[in-house]
Formats: structure tokens, C-alpha cells, sequence
């Protein structure tokens, strides 16, 4: 859980210390197992109070989701380059800047610590659809971190890309 300051923080990177929840928070709400030091789950991000930039930030993260998955299953070849582009652009365009240094992951993957392939970033050239080198079809978290920086507050929106 974050809230208030701390939901500008990347996901894995602890809040400095326990606060209070106040008024006009965002709150991210990270649910799911780690397991093995693999990940799963989803993450929903709420604004206690009416700050309507604040509201605008929870609407757009599950649009911007949605569109994500929507170019998934659009195109059998996506790359994780592409789909991060998507994000991005998309983001831009609702006049947030995306956060974090990747928007998401292969499920299973320990998320802080992975290689490189295991993460949906500018640099992943691969079609996401594809085979792990365990031979497991390979599954994504996909994970939009959306953030204010003139406002100072931030949200996460993560599930599954592939299997819903």
C-alpha cells in the first residue's frame, strides 16, 4: 500500500515511513502472492476525496489499461517495444507521464530482480507472444504507472494482460 506522496514511488521501492491516510489521497492497493520470488496480482489505485485531477488519474489508468489490451489482441506480433510505445503515447495524450522503467512483466517473474527479456520495456524487441525458454507460453502483468509531476501524486493500474 501507498498513499498520498508515496504513490509517485516506484512499485518495489518501500515509502520512507507510515502516514496516515488525509483527504484528497491517491491510494495503490498492490494484491496478489509472491511466491518463490515470482509475482502476481493486480494493483487499483483509489482518490479519497472529489480532486478532480486526482479522479481524472483513476479513470484514465483502466482506459489506458484497456487500450493496452486491446492493442495485445490486435496484433499476434506486438513486441514489448511497441506496446510500451502504445502506453506512452497514450499517456502523453491524457497529459500524464508514464512512470517506472517498464509497464509490466512476465507473470512469475521476481519484477525487481528479473532479466531484462522478463519486463515489457522500450527495449524489448521480442513478440510478446512467445515461448520462455522453460518452454512455458509466456504470460503478462501488465502495469501502468501513471504520474502528476507538477500535482505530486501518481497511480498504478496492473492485471493480467493476456488471459482475460
Amino acid at each position: 500500500m501507498r498513499s498520498g506522496p508515496h504513490s509517485t514511488l516506484p512499485a518495489g521501492q518501500e515509502p520512507p515511513e507510515d502516514r496516515i491516510i488525509t483527504e484528497d489521497d491517491m491510494v495503490i492497493a498492490g494484491l496478489g502472492p509472491v511466491l518463490a520470488g515470482g509475482e502476481s496480482g493486480f494493483v487499483r489505485t483509489v482518490v479519497i476525496g472529489r480532486d478532480p485531477d486526482k479522479r481524472r488519474l483513476t479513470e484514465d489508468l483502466p482506459r489506458l489499461f484497456t487500450a493496452a489490451r486491446e492493442a495485445f489482441h490486435a496484433d499476434r506480433t506486438l513486441t514489448g517495444s511497441h506496446l510500451h510505445a502504445e502506453i506512452q503515447t497514450l499517456a502523453t495524450e491524457a497529459g500524464w507521464t508514464l512512470g517506472g522503467r517498464h509497464v509490466g512483466h512476465l507473470v512469475g517473474a521476481d519484477a525487481h530482480g528479473a532479466r531484462s527479456d522478463a519486463y515489457i520495456t522500450p527495449a524489448d524487441d521480442r513478440p510478446l507472444r512467445r515461448t520462455t525458454e522453460d518452454g512455458w507460453q509466456a504470460h503478462w502483468l501488465l502495469e501502468i504507472n501513471l504520474l502528476d509531476e507538477h500535482g505530486g501524486f501518481g497511480g498504478s493500474y496492473k492485471g493480467l494482460l493476456d488471459l482475460a
